[in-house]
């Protein structure tokens, strides 16, 4: 199974930026976390697990290059046996993103995490999908916002832990055209942060415990017989 365009679009000047940047926060991001499985689903052609200490890492696609194919609302995967999970692209470009967001919250263990990188539709480049028609990624994708993506993790139980917005360079496919607004960028990180074509969001999978009820072991405190002295009557009655 092939993705129309995804191949020349990430070997195109647009593509080495946006793929650079992601990569960068991802790196930072999975740098602390620890654990023995990491799984990434997704653009198999791209290590996004390259800076985890985490000593099992596997890639879970539907194309070569991964370390397993799958179908991505099926994983074949343990319940609660996953300690993070990096997914690049995948919600967007999928009919079925609520099953496969069930399907990772059922492989993670409790506390585990999970990073989303996406396109941001309130953005340049959610602009161009809008118009653009020739069915190849990433125009191709239906880009899912901050808020909405924020809302389903808290649905499941998740808790948005971090994100980041950025690549606010028009998609144009000339590098010397990227060159000329690196400057653009730059002021678009500090006024324009909510417009970055791409954002990376992280989340944990909290596990709410049963509230133990427990008896009120506090004793009342027993009374106090006040000491009399005994008549002499009483010593006689006995």
């Amino acid at each position: 199974m092939s993705i129309p365009g995804l191949d020349h679009w990430l070997a195109s000047a647009p593509g080495r930026h946006i793929l650079a940047w992601e990569q960068g926060q991802v790196d930072h991001i999975v740098s602390d976390i620890f654990g023995y499985h990491a799984l990434q689903i997704g653009l198999p052609q791209a290590d996004f697990l390259r800076a985890s200490r985490i000593p099992l890492r596997q890639r879970a696609g539907t194309l070569d290059g991964a370390d397993f194919l799958c179908h991505y609302a099926a994983l074949p995967v343990a319940a609660n046996s996953i300690d993070l999970v990096v997914m690049p692209h995948v919600f967007e470009f999928s009919d079925e993103p609520h099953q496969i967001l069930r399907e990772v919250e059922r492989i993670l263990i409790p506390e585990g995490q999970i990073v989303i990188v996406g396109f941001n539709p309130l953005s340049l480049w959610g602009l161009k999908r809008r118009f653009d028609r020739s069915g190849e990624f990433p125009w191709n994708g239906s880009y899912l916002s901050l808020n909405r993506l924020k809302d389903w993790l808290k649905l499941l139980g998740f808790e948005v832990d971090r994100g980041s917005l950025g690549c606010y360079l028009p998609p144009l496919e000339s590098l010397q055209g990227l060159h000329s607004w690196r400057l653009v960028e730059k002021a678009s990180d500090r006024w324009l942060n909510f417009s970055g074509g791409v954002y990376v969001l992280r989340a944990i999978k909290r596990t709410h415990g049963m509230r133990l009820i427990t008896p009120n072991w506090k004793k009342k405190p027993a009374r106090v017989k006040a000491l009399r002295a005994i008549t002499p009557k009483e010593t006689h009655g006995h």
